[in-house]
């Protein structure tokens, strides 16, 4: 089961999500997207909250107002971290979460600890949380097949493009042949190298000697 929640509309058509429990954050962790942020309380168990970024954004691109929004859901799904005031909480890309054999289900770690961002959070802002909740969707989600599935357009489109672009090259090819032949029809057609009927006669050789010469 995951929980899926509507950011604030002034920043824009954002979701942020969650698992129901440790398993479910395990298979966010294995089949995240390069789109996707994690923010998780600072040394305090809470849920891994994610904020699915569109696609060329980067965690750059996070506005003030959408960072309180999941900020303040991850506090909110803290036992201990909402109960107190003045918590941090972390965020980094999900290409930065590291998990490895040894670690308990849903533990992560980071590939790169200099990517991982901090916010400090004072105090629990009840009208944030509870607009977020009046959004929350639950729905039973295949994370895996909709890896799989958003994948497999992404290399549908990868091939569209590059087809495209062979095709561009293609016509690019022909197009500067063309222009070559073009310009050296005009280099055997100058002046200096055409023979006029006047020239011919002034050889002395009239059109009908010059046939028999040629056949």
């Amino acid at each position: 089961m995951v929980f899926y929640f509507k950011a604030r509309p002034e920043v824009g058509d954002y979701t942020i999500f969650m698992g129901l429990d440790k398993y479910e954050n395990e298979e966010l962790i294995k089949y995240g997207f390069p789109e996707d942020i994690w923010f998780h309380v600072d040394k305090m168990s809470s849920a891994h909250v994610y904020l699915r970024l569109r696609k060329g954004q980067t965690i750059d691109d996070i506005t003030e107002g959408l960072l309180e929004d999941c900020a303040q859901l991850v506090k909110a799904n803290s036992i201990q971290g909402n109960k107190v005031n003045n918590i941090e909480v972390v965020y980094t890309p999900w290409s930065n979460l590291k998990k490895t054999a040894s670690m308990d289900v849903g533990q992560v770690s980071f590939h790169n600890p200099k990517m991982v961002r901090t916010v400090r959070v004072e105090k629990r802002i009840n009208e944030v949380v509870n607009r977020l909740n009046k959004t929350k969707v639950e729905r039973n989600t295949d994370l895996k097949a909709e890896k799989e599935a958003v994948n497999a357009a992404e290399r549908a489109e990868r091939k569209l493009q590059l087809r495209d672009k062979k095709r561009q090259e293609e016509m690019e090819r022909l197009e500067k042949e063309r222009q070559a032949e073009i310009r050296s029809y005009k280099g055997l057609m100058v002046s200096e190298k055409m023979t006029s009927n006047k020239q011919i006669a002034a050889d002395n050789k009239s059109l009908q000697e010059l046939e028999d010469d040629f056949m």
